[in-house]
């Protein structure tokens, strides 16, 4: 196996919402959405195409990262800060270290794009290994004022998140419409 990673192209967005649809089918409820979130995401301001890898095995499209733009918002300060996910490998090359190359590079470059931090709603077991850690170190909550153990943010760069704190906003993109998701699911029936 030879994985590279590089920025996903236009030609591959269908193949990745399948992937991800594979990577997610059954996971953590009946069904998933993250597939159709990708889909919007990509459509949208907060989309960061600088931030969209693929991982490839030859030519096969095995894994996937995105990021897109939030905020983390107190009374009247609002601060930038990126929104991680999902983070998709197929279920037949996940264990390969295929997601850890992923985030891998793409912290890298988010660093190198000057982004101060990352936030993620993730299991803590997997990402801590990359320093993601509780959003509470942070004085972050979620957009509705509470914790949970997923909920986590990683510092780009010592004292970047200095001063940020207050609740996480993501992208509207992220609140799926069952409807909209039906309809998009229809495409799949004939697989």
């Amino acid at each position: 196996m030879n994985i590279s990673i590089r920025l996903e192209h236009k030609n591959d967005f269908k193949k990745v919402e399948h992937l991800i649809r594979e990577a997610f089918w059954d996971v953590y409820k009946p069904r998933c959405d993250e597939h159709f979130i990708v889909h919007r995401l990509r459509k949208v301001k907060a989309f960061i195409k600088e931030l969209n890898f693929v991982a490839c095995d030859q030519e096969v499209i095995v894994g996937h990262i995105i990021y897109s733009k939030a905020k983390v918002i107190h009374d009247d300060d609002e601060f930038d800060i990126l929104c991680m996910g999902p983070l998709a490998v197929l279920p037949s090359y996940q264990g390969n270290g295929i997601g850890t190359l992923l985030m891998n590079d793409s912290i890298e470059a988010a660093k190198a794009l000057g982004y101060r931090g990352i936030v993620i709603f993730g299991n803590p077991n997997y990402y801590r290994r990359f320093g993601f850690e509780n959003a509470k170190t942070y004085n972050i909550q979620t957009a509705w004022g509470t914790n949970l153990e997923e909920f986590m943010v990683l510092e780009l760069y010592e004292g970047s998140l200095t001063g940020v704190h207050g609740k996480f906003y993501a992208d509207p993109v992220f609140s799926v419409d069952q409807e909209e998701l039906a309809n998009f699911e229809k495409q799949y029936s004939n697989l």
